[in-house]
This record gives C-alpha cells, structure tokens and sequence, in this order.
C-alpha cells in the first residue's frame, strides 16, 4: 500500500500493481527498469498536452502552440510535477544512484513521471491516461505565465519595451574578475527612460546579461 497516496493523488487506482512498480525503477536498480513506459508516456503527455492547447487556445497560432507545448512537457515542468508528487521517496534506485541523490535529480524525476503516464496507459487505456495528466497539467498551467512561457529574461524585457515605444535597454559590462578559465563578468542593464538600472553576474557575458534583464523587468512598476 506504500503508493496508495500516489494514486489518490493521480486519480487512478492500478489494475496492475506491478505497471506502477516498474514505472518507478530506474535502470540502475534492474533489469525490468522504466525506459519502455517512459517512451509511451511521453507520446501519452505530448498527444494530451497539444489537444488541450489546441482546443483551450482557439486563437493561438500553430507556432505558438507549439512552444507552448514544448515548454510544458520539458523536463523542468516534468520534474517540478513529479517532486509536487513526492516521486522521488518512491523510485527505486541502485546504490550509486541513491548516494548521488538520484531521487532529485530532474532527469530521473522526469522520466519516472512519463513511465507513470505510460504505465496507466497499459493499466487501462488512453482516456484514463490522459484524465490524470490534465488534472496534473490544469492546475500547473493556470500558475504560470503562458505568454512569456519558454522565453528568456532578455527577450521579455524587450517585448515589453517594444510594446511601449521605449528604447531597447543598454548592457555594459562593469568588471571581469577571475582568471582567464574561470571568469566571472558583472554587467549592467539600464532603461534610461524608466530611469532603472540592474546588475547581474555571470561565467559569460551572455548569462550575466540575462541576469540583470531579469532583474532590471522586475523593477518595472507593472
């Protein structure tokens, strides 16, 4: 009865006890792993996902569409719904995996919750299967921001701007401290007309410029 409260949380009580066992071993554990279920239940979560974006969002585009669909089944997404789950207390992991806290490791979260979808896909059938991943995906996606979903703090900040008229922000790089191999850069965002001005660091330009565009929108008086 140890995954009794995993299934009250799905909303599906097995037929097969055995399909959820195997949908929580990980290769490291045995032979009889979850890599098999893991690959019908990401074809259970992507078929699930692009019909409930296709008939919620009637106006969205194709395109946007299939953002939006990538950035919901993703491993962050993914993992994020499988540690709410409590996932990670009930994979079963060889000894190497368990010292290197494998239960919370994102890409082993993440697939453990695809072979969960494709083991109630094999308990019982696609509907079922497709009932339990909206009812974790509703809730998930009505949290979070669907516009700005999968896009970068940089490309935010600039819609945002664009939107309004306004100059695009400057970045400029204040200090490079560390050796040559190990560099970390602090660079400066400012929107001159909003008058704000962020800073953020980072081991390249690039990441250290996405750091302070973050900062620099939630300074924005929204």
């Amino acid at each position: 009865m140890k995954h009794a409260a995993l299934c009250k949380q799905l909303g599906h009580q097995f037929a097969q006890p055995a399909l959820l066992q195997r949908a929580l071993t990980h290769r490291s554990y045995s032979v009889a792993h979850n890599e098999r279920l893991e690959f019908l239940g990401d074809s259970v979560l992507n078929c699930a996902i692009a019909k409930y974006l296709y008939q919620t969002y009637q106006d969205v585009p194709e395109g946007d569409l299939s953002r939006l669909r990538s950035n919901l089944v993703n491993q962050q997404a993914l993992a994020t719904l499988a540690q709410r789950l409590g996932l990670g207390e009930l994979l079963l992991l060889g000894e190497g995996e368990v010292k290197s806290a494998g239960a919370r490791r994102p890409s082993i979260l993440a697939d453990a919750l695809e072979a969960v979808f494709g083991a109630i896909l094999m308990d019982a059938d696609f509907a079922t299967a497709e009932k339990v991943v909206l009812g974790l995906y509703v809730p998930f996606i009505s949290g979070i921001d669907l516009q700005n979903l999968g896009k970068d703090a940089k490309t935010q900040l600039q819609e945002y701007l664009q939107g309004r008229r306004l100059a695009l922000p400057k970045y400029s790089v204040i200090e490079i401290k560390g050796e040559a191999h190990a560099q970390t850069f602090e660079v400066e965002c400012e929107i001159e007309k909003l008058k704000i001005k962020a800073r953020g660091e980072g081991h390249s330009r690039r990441v250290a410029e996405q750091v302070a565009a973050e900062a620099a929108y939630k300074r924005i008086p929204k």
